[in-house]
């Protein structure tokens, strides 16, 4: 395992290396989970391309640091990171707040990002008074009380099946989070609105989003999508809101074919 000091916080990551001639890719995971999540992913993607997988503060083996905090924060985080490991022109893959993480690095450090990948997420996802509720209820019952309403968004009834052991494991990855990371990072959401860092986005983008996504349904990244200049847009079938855990071969063919459609002087390590 990896740990690094960043801005009075230990930050767990991991790297995977590539040769050097291959591009960068950057993983931020979402709300309630870990770098774990992506593991479907990067098994299909190590060696054909160089990868960073961290863990955002208060989630996983990261320090929850100082409270509050705010997406700016976490893109904070994630440039010191990059700049730890001497990394540039990265293409970074964020996954729901993940994805504000990458807008808000794009804004704050251009130099780090040269490709954005959006995966269910937004501008700005849900109102002040559905984020303030979840933090209630996780203040007075704990995250366990929100775990099937939180379930029903992630993944579709098929892969919610009683049976389904990947289910309960995912289940226990959201009950095992540091209660005080998680609603941080739900109140940093909650106050997030890049809608007008969007607009200024200008390096390759794609926004990803399942068709049965409950958390940032399709409409809404779509409307990230229109934000963006030349931004492209891809639907995953049968999915929810984890595509790198619930058809991850369907996720990483539409990266790989994003990346390579991208110009060879556009994407570099």
């Amino acid at each position: 395992m990896q740990f690094a000091r960043i801005n009075d916080v230990t930050i767990h990551y991991q790297v995977i290396g590539a040769p050097a001639d291959r591009p960068v890719i950057v993983f931020a995971n979402s709300l309630g989970t870990d770098f774990r999540i992506w593991r479907d992913v990067v098994v299909r993607l190590a060696g054909e391309f160089a990868i960073v997988l961290y863990d955002m503060r208060g989630h996983g083996l990261s320090d929850v640091g100082q409270l509050p905090s705010s997406i700016e924060d976490h893109a904070t985080d994630l440039a010191a990171l990059l700049d730890l490991l001497s990394v540039k022109d990265a293409v970074i893959c964020g996954l729901s707040v993940g994805g504000l993480i990458a807008q808000s690095l794009y804004h704050r450090r251009p130099d780090l990002v040269r490709a954005l990948i959006l995966c269910d997420t937004a501008h700005k996802i849900g109102t002040a008074e559905s984020w303030n509720a979840r933090i209630a209820a996780v203040e007075r019952s704990g995250i366990g009380s929100i775990v099937d309403a939180i379930m029903e968004r992630w993944f579709t009834p098929a892969f919610r099946r009683p049976e389904s052991t990947a289910y309960a494991g995912y289940c226990n990855m959201l009950t095992r989070q540091p209660v005080e990371g998680y609603l941080a990072a739900c109140a940093a959401v909650r106050d997030a609105d890049l809608t007008e860092i969007a607009k200024t986005i200008a390096v390759p983008t794609i926004c990803i989003v399942g068709d049965q996504d409950g958390s940032t349904p399709p409409d809404l990244v779509l409307s990230t999508a229109k934000l963006i200049s030349g931004a492209r847009y891809e639907v995953i079938r049968d999915c929810a809101h984890i595509p790198c855990v619930e058809q991850p071969e369907a996720l990483t063919a539409i990266i790989r074919t994003f990346l390579t459609s991208i110009p060879s002087g556009e994407v570099s390590p």
